[in-house]
């Protein structure tokens, strides 16, 4: 009976058979864990360190101070007059239930000042409050600021190749479907195209460059806002220009098609991008912006990094252009872009899941890199910047164990689940 047991393997989709792979690499799936772990602690960190007590009854009423607070954060409503400005420890509740870390990353302990160890003994009401990670200079908790680094860290990693992929899809999906001779345009479009496109680039980003600054000070939900208006602004004269390429377009020299060699402008862009060291190029960036932050830092590192994603994207689809579907697609009478986007790019999207594993490690990796060097918001805790504060103080270990600790583990794991990935998807692998 073994002999007739049908073969579960041989029906198995490409995803299937890449998650049956990647599941042998023991190293990768351990990795993997790890990195789930890592990004709930991040998700719940306001849960797990802060000086607000997770629920508590004060006067009589019941409160819910880490949920409230999130809500002030987006704007939606203030804290109770009784409950403003207050300093939580010392109120007297009826009953209250607190994070496993009572403090916050930028809270300061007076009494544990001057980077006190978590070894020794420290000047605190009971072992509730001890700070088991240690203090730094200012008294800060060690362990509350490890935990918000991990949502910094993530957070970085994953929206600033969020932007990267973006781009570098768009750009090797252009280059690698259309090549140098299958884009064709009438002469007065592209020309148009060409010429607007600048306009539109000084018009929507380069005059309003201080409002995008500014909004980018104050918060990231403000700069966003200002992002999309500018958005809405180049593509208004984008709009302009491709109308009246279809109004010129009755004139018979105008209206002649000529081939665009998008993959020579592409790939001579991404060279030149390649050539330029991309920390000394985030380095010019941030000397030249008034008040760096970190959602500055998550843009730039995005805007810098999409070089990769574009190259493996473009050497996907030169190879998948050629292939029966496509040309059974073209044979069918469907644009070039429908093409492109409904069969040709997500049939492409297999090397891009390694490139974003190791560049969320890069990014990561950058960020503390650049927070260590001082450049980002004083009020925001990374791994970086508790790695910088151990540079004042060179005894106090603690400062440079955990948060260089907490780097190299999180880095080595995105880089172990890349490699994985990596042997998963090499077809000469499948077995």
């Amino acid at each position: 009976m073994s002999g007739n047991k049908p073969n579960k393997q041989a029906g198995q989709s490409y995803w299937a058979t890449v998650g049956r792979q990647f599941r042998k690499k023991k190293v990768a799936v351990a990795s993997m864990y790890i990195a789930c772990f890592l990004a709930l602690v991040a998700v719940l960190a306001p849960f797990l360190a802060n000086e607000k007590p997770l629920m508590c009854k004060y006067d009589g009423s019941l409160y819910f101070p880490v949920f409230k607070q999130i809500g002030v954060d987006f704007g939606l409503g203030q804290f109770p007059k009784e409950l403003n400005n207050v300093d939580w420890k010392d109120l007297k509740f009826d009953f209250a239930i607190w994070p496993p870390v009572p403090y916050s990353p930028l809270n300061q302990d007076a009494k544990n000042i001057h980077s006190v160890s978590p070894l020794k003994g420290q000047n605190v009401p009971s072992k509730r409050w001890y700070h088991w990670a240690g203090t730094d200079e200012l008294g800060r908790d060690v362990l509350a600021g490890l935990i918000y680094g991990t949502k910094t860290a993530f957070t970085v990693g994953i929206v600033s190749m969020f932007i990267s992929t973006i781009i570098g899809i768009f750009f090797g999906a252009l280059a690698g479907f259309f090549g140098d001779e299958n884009f064709k345009v009438s002469r007065v479009r592209l020309w148009l195209n060409l010429i607007f496109f600048f306009l539109g680039l000084f018009y929507a980003y380069g005059v309003r460059g201080y409002i995008l600054s500014d909004a980018l000070s104050n918060s990231l939900a403000e700069f966003m806002w200002q992002f999309v208006i500018s958005l809405f602004v180049f593509l208004a004269i984008m709009g302009v220009a491709n109308l009246l390429a279809s109004l010129l377009k009755k004139i018979p020299v105008l209206s002649k098609q000529v081939s665009f060699p998008l993959d020579m402008v592409i790939s001579r862009g991404i060279e030149i991008l390649v050539c330029i060291p991309t920390f000394f190029l985030i380095l010019l960036v941030l000397a030249t912006i008034k008040k760096p932050n970190i959602y500055i830092i998550m843009v730039i590192i995005g805007l810098t990094s999409w070089t990769g994603i574009a190259r493996y994207i473009r050497a996907e689809l030169l190879r998948i252009r050629n292939l029966e579907y496509i040309e059974a697609a073209q044979a069918l009478g469907y644009s070039g872009w429908r093409i492109m986007l409904r069969h040709a790019i997500p049939n492409a999207l297999s090397p891009v899941l390694i490139a974003v594993a190791f560049g969320i490690a890069s990014a990561i990796l950058v960020e503390s890199t650049l927070s260590f060097l001082g450049f980002g918001s004083g009020e925001m805790i990374t791994w970086g910047s508790l790695l910088s504060s151990a540079r004042a103080t060179p005894s106090a270990w603690w400062l440079a164990i955990f948060p260089g600790f907490a780097i190299f583990i999180t880095v080595t794991v995105f880089n172990l689940i890349g490699e994985g990935l990596t042997d998963a998807l090499d077809p000469r692998l499948k077995q």
